[in-house]
């Protein structure tokens, strides 16, 4: 967050194979292109881009390339066309969805519209499977608008504002509720959104048709008392979810019912070494391609954890706990290959690349690193 931290037969199945780099919830490994374009969010006047080679860590600067403020977070469309941006305005003021579209040949955005988020401080959001709606997080105020999505890429009139309340523990944080992510299901059918306020996983259903969401059943789990989860991922095969708290150094790992989207927690683990006492503030989570590793970034702590994952009960192990250069290590993203790891120094104003060892999961600095200002969020979208 900025506040604090200036933070039915084939087309199921088509669905439940679709890539989402932006939810971290792939179910097959992306088909790797001999170029992209590097869109990275941040805190500052707009989204900056670069052209990346796979494999390789030397990119080529294309700097900004679309006007718009703080662009925290962003997500693209299924087909690449269009990318649409969280504008995490600070204070008392309503943020705002931005949509660009793509020229994926220069990496240029141009705008397309923008629609108030109907709340304070938007940091998360998503488009669903099918390309017809989209569901953002707004943080501070804690609600989830959707909005359609016209054949154009351009935002249409919120459809609908799902809004929750209650408080939580931590007087300080959880004052009341703050949503902060929403991860789709691979099969189109829930959305995820962890509440930090409320100490929640929110579950809604999803009507792509009319841009609509439902409460699940139930409409959400509880984590941990004054643990504030943060982000979740989703297991390539939907049988798990790994969720990151902000307010306490944990993961928490829950077992899924693919039919219900229920969650029911299964294990706790820390996202620091053994003996660590000091601040953390994780930030991001993420699951590698192969599905055997789990990646999670503290911010205060300055760390990247590596878990090994138990193939048959979803279980994790702490495998390593890496320096990260710079200030505040925290929007994390793999490469489209999987063999490398973007983390975003926000504080540091850069961004840093690290190896992954496919056989240990382990991270390695590469040593090569990009000055921009607050990098918080990637997306790589194929160039032409």
């Amino acid at each position: 967050m900025f506040s604090n931290w200036l933070r039915a037969a084939s087309a199921p199945l088509l669905l439940a194979l679709t890539v989402m780099s932006s939810s971290h919830i792939s179910a097959t490994p992306e088909k790797t292109h001999q170029s992209y374009i590097l869109y990275v969010g941040n805190y500052g006047k707009g989204v900056y881009a670069y052209r990346y080679h796979p494999g390789s860590t030397k990119l080529e600067p294309l700097n900004m390339v679309g006007e718009v403020v703080n662009p925290s977070f962003l997500a693209t469309d299924p087909d690449y066309r269009y990318l649409y941006a969280a504008s995490e305005v600070d204070g008392h003021q309503d943020g705002a969805i931005a949509a660009f579209a793509i020229n994926r040949t220069t990496g240029a955005l141009t705008a397309l519209n923008s629609r108030s988020s109907e709340g304070l401080a938007p940091c998360h959001l998503v488009v669903d499977h099918t390309g017809k709606m989209l569901m953002a997080a707004n943080y501070t105020s804690g609600s989830v608008p959707v909005y359609p999505l016209e054949h154009d890429g351009k935002l249409g009139a919120i459809s609908g504002l799902m809004k929750a309340s209650g408080t939580g523990p931590n007087a300080k944080r959880q004052e009341g509720p703050h949503a902060h992510q929403t991860v789709l299901s691979a099969d189109n059918r829930f959305v995820y959104v962890p509440d930090l306020g409320l100490d929640e996983i929110r579950i809604y259903r999803l009507d792509p048709a009319h841009a609509k969401l439902t409460p699940a059943e139930p409409p959400f789990v509880k984590s941990e008392p004054g643990s504030g989860p943060r982000h979740i991922v989703l297991s390539h095969d939907g049988k798990f979810a790994y969720v990151i708290h902000e307010l306490k150094p944990e993961v928490g790992v829950f077992s899924r019912d693919a039919a219900t989207g229920k969650l029911t927690r299964v294990q706790t683990v820390s996202s620091v070494p053994e003996g660590f006492t000091g601040h953390s503030d994780p930030a991001e989570i993420l699951l590698d391609k192969s599905g055997k590793f789990v990646y999670a970034s503290n911010r205060t702590a300055g760390t990247i954890a590596v878990f090994a994952v138990n193939a048959s009960d979803g279980t994790l192990k702490q495998v390593q706990v890496v320096d990260a250069p710079g200030k505040s290590p925290r929007g994390i993203e793999f490469d489209p290959t999987g063999h490398l790891l973007f983390v975003g120094d926000q504080r540091g104003n850069r961004f840093v690349i690290y190896t992954i060892d496919a056989k240990t999961g382990q991270l390695t600095a590469t040593g090569d690193g990009y000055d921009m200002p607050s990098p918080v969020a990637f997306q790589f979208v194929p160039a032409k």
